[in-house]
């Protein structure tokens, strides 16, 4: 196949479109940094100001998970005889991550005006334990912006016969400097365009793939065997303890990522945060529905009628590449184009995310709290900078591990679930947690989790739990739910040791010379700022009450 020469000007056109969207938003944040003086440079570059549009705060929650990663793999585990429709999870648990982030984790963290998720970490155990909680999540990120890119990689070398490596360094410079010059505002007001894109193109697309001739009704094959297994798909019993687990996994280790926090910290209430999560979830929902239905296609496709020929996707272990493959060969050519930019926009969407994401925690956490106390405001400016350019192109470089990203990227979502979201809960709703028992739980989740091994790395289990089962390759895999009891077991050894060791140094029964985390200190550091926020939020409400009462005594023409 030659190169495809219109396809490549329709995505310079689409990149030219995102990249001025970035730069105009860029100057808009400027704008506003100049009349907020009440408002660092730094908060505004992270946060907008803390006054982001609802609208916009929508769109941008929803297109950090619709990423590459969304629609590519909801379709093809659509289209897997050995999945289907059962085992394709990332709709419905993100709707649950949405909820839960509303109802629950909303309010600590807008209304203690943090700035990222490792504040409260930060402010309870101090520099050193909250240094080594972000060093997983950091790593998490960047691994997040190498598996986005191999997904556009793989879909623009089969639709527009270009190599993959040009697509990436591409994608990921514009990613990078739209990212550097505006911060947030950059990053949401390009991921409304590039929302709207992939609705628009996914939605263009679907009717021609579900109108090939070559393809038979997806209504009939959906739990009948006609070219392969139904798409519908099956959970056994057996295969229960799994499929739960793998819901949890996507359900609540979305709620330990810095980039859903991000959002929820710039929008300018606590109310305003809450509608956001709730109207994404509705979204995401949404926009799962054509992923979906061109997995269902192409396991309806007798493929030996088409010019991809014999063996089928499946069977050439091509399975992932199946939302491009059906959109070069069931739809028009023109057609393909469109969707190309579909998943291109879904993967610069994630990818600014986690930009954004990485340098907001390394700028205030480590830069700003541990190495420069008294940086200057220009000074965190280009430290922001320089960690967007740095993650990128370690992210960039991780690319050319191909298909190992992906396993560290999964890796990296089990971290976030396993050992992240435990410590989560506990510092923000437990005030007896401490860094005795944040400790203890950050090395029995590690401990159990490679005991219980992982045969995407190699990994043997020496942990064998029920339902335990090797296939006929040899692979040991666990078919009980063990990411979320070591999730559990990490969260209770919290709040055990944190109990423990509070009675030990509060009750005088070993002396504070060795109490390491200082205990009482933090404890008390803790309560004083709380008060001081609270009277801060007294005062700015007073404030406001002030002024709308002598605007409605203002009599005067």
């Amino acid at each position: 196949m030659s190169l495809n020469v219109p396809g490549l000007i329709v995505m310079a056109i689409f990149y030219l479109l995102i990249l001025g969207t970035g730069i105009w938003a860029s100057m808009r944040s400027k704008k506003v940094e100049r009349k907020c003086t009440g408002s660092d440079g730094m908060e505004i570059t992270l946060l907008a100001g803390r006054n982001i549009n609802l609208l916009v705060g929508i769109f941008t929650l929803t297109a950090t998970w619709v990423g590459g990663g969304f629609i590519l793999g909801i379709a093809e585990a659509v289209y897997n005889p050995t999945l289907g429709l059962v085992w394709a999870l990332m709709p419905v648990p993100y709707v649950l991550t949405f909820f839960l982030g509303g109802f629950f984790f909303a309010k600590p963290m807008r209304e203690n005006k943090y700035v990222t998720m490792m504040d409260p970490f930060q402010i309870k155990y101090g520099n050193v334990l909250s240094s080594l909680l972000i060093f997983p999540a950091l790593i998490a990120d960047v691994l997040w912006v190498a598996r986005t890119l191999v997904s556009l990689g793989g879909t623009m070398s089969v639709i527009l016969d270009l190599p993959y490596v040009y697509s990436i360094c591409i994608s990921s410079v514009v990613a990078i400097i739209y990212t550097l010059l505006g911060g947030l505002y950059s990053v949401a007001y390009t991921d409304v365009i590039q929302l709207i894109l992939i609705f628009l193109s996914l939605w263009i697309c679907v009717p021609f793939m579900m109108t090939n001739p070559n393809s038979m009704d997806i209504t009939l094959t959906a739990f009948n065997e006609t070219f392969q297994a139904p798409w519908v798909g099956k959970l056994e019993l057996r295969d229960a303890g799994k499929w739960i687990d793998d819901f949890m996994v996507l359900a609540l280790g979305g709620l330990a990522y810095q980039a859903f926090y991000q959002r929820i910290l710039s929008a300018s209430s606590y109310t305003q945060a809450q509608v956001t999560c709730f109207a994404s979830s509705a979204f995401c929902l949404v926009l799962g529905i054509p992923s979906v239905l061109v997995g269902a296609v192409a396991a309806s496709t007798d493929w030996n009628l088409t010019s991809y020929g014999s063996p089928t996707p499946y069977e050439r272990g091509q399975a992932g590449s199946i939302l491009p493959i059906a959109l070069q060969y069931l739809t028009p050519s023109y057609v393909s184009v469109i969707g190309i930019g579909a998943v291109a926009a879904a993967v610069m969407s994630s990818m600014d995310s986690a930009l954004l994401s990485s340098a907001s925690m390394f700028s205030s956490n480590i830069y700003k709290n541990i190495i420069r106390n008294q940086a200057s405001d220009r000074e965190m400016q280009w430290v922001i900078r320089t960690s967007v350019v740095v993650c990128g192109l370690a992210g960039t470089a991780l690319t050319f591990l191909d298909n190992s990203v992906l396993v560290f990227w999964l890796v990296g979502v089990d971290m976030s679930y396993t050992i992240m979201f435990p410590q989560l809960v506990c510092v923000l709703f437990f005030k007896v947690s401490n860094g005795y028992g944040a400790s203890v739980g950050y090395l029995l989740a590690l401990v159990l989790r490679i005991l219980s091994g992982e045969p995407l790395i190699n990994l043997p289990p020496v942990i064998h739990f029920p339902g335990f089962r090797k296939d006929a390759e040899g692979v040991m895999t666990q078919f009980f739910p063990f990411r979320t009891t070591i999730m559990l077991t990490s969260l209770c050894s919290i709040l055990v040791a944190s109990g423990v060791t509070s009675v030990i140094f509060n009750k005088g029964l070993l002396s504070e010379r060795w109490d390491v985390f200082q205990i009482k200190r933090s404890q008390a550091k803790v309560t004083a700022l709380t008060r001081l926020k609270k009277e801060e939020s007294r005062k700015a409400k007073e404030a406001k009450e002030g002024v709308v009462n002598k605007q409605l005594l203002d009599t005067s023409c």
